[in-house]
């Protein structure tokens, strides 16, 4: 219903925008996973502990690619966050958990607080575990123990490497499949 009550302009202009943008910051999560993961495999600093060297904040930038790398890490981990929150509420487990206009009880909202600060302190340990940053927000987040177990840094990246590639693909694949079958079906 809402798509039908969309202008022409966010329909042919808009939306297919937004999924491009989406499909954009997709594919560059999982190529700097997947470089991540190669520099795991041939060097040992690739993995996610803290600050070894005594850098004050502002001198040394976290990117290879300086300012533009930085910003470039900004949206990341914020798509990263927006991600982890859609794809909290669409989970089946938790679609209950999601408010309701004007008819929220105090409970849910409780819950939806201790979820969203779960998930928002979970964020700088996982974007650093990914290899998206090595900043680690002057916390201790880089030295948790299991931060410096190859095995489990490794798995982790390939695992989000791979379902992030197969969710894509999937999707991408099945509306494409969509189309072709309504454009091939209104024709025959």
């Amino acid at each position: 219903e809402l798509r039908h009550r969309a202008s022409p302009w966010q329909r042919n202009l808009g939306y297919p925008l937004a999924m491009l943008g989406l499909l954009v910051l997709t594919g560059i999560s999982v190529l700097i996973v997947c470089f991540h993961v190669l520099e795991l495999l041939l060097d040992d600093a690739a993995m996610p502990r803290g600050i070894q060297q005594d850098a004050s904040l502002g001198q040394v930038s976290f990117s290879i690619f300086g300012s533009f790398g930085a910003a470039l890490q900004v949206v990341l981990i914020f798509y990263l966050m927006v991600s982890s929150v859609v794809g909290f509420y669409s989970s089946p487990l938790f679609t209950r958990l999601l408010p309701e206009r004007q008819d929220t009880p105090l409970t849910k909202i409780i819950g939806n607080c201790v979820s969203l600060l779960v998930l928002s302190s979970a964020l700088p340990v996982f974007s650093r575990t990914l290899g998206i940053t090595r900043f680690d927000l002057l916390g201790d987040f880089g030295r948790f123990n299991w931060l410096g177990n190859f095995y489990i840094v490794f798995l982790y990246n390939m695992g989000f490497a791979g379902l992030t590639t197969l969710c894509l693909v999937k999707r991408v694949s099945w509306a494409v499949q969509a189309e072709l079958i309504r454009a091939f079906g209104e024709d025959g």
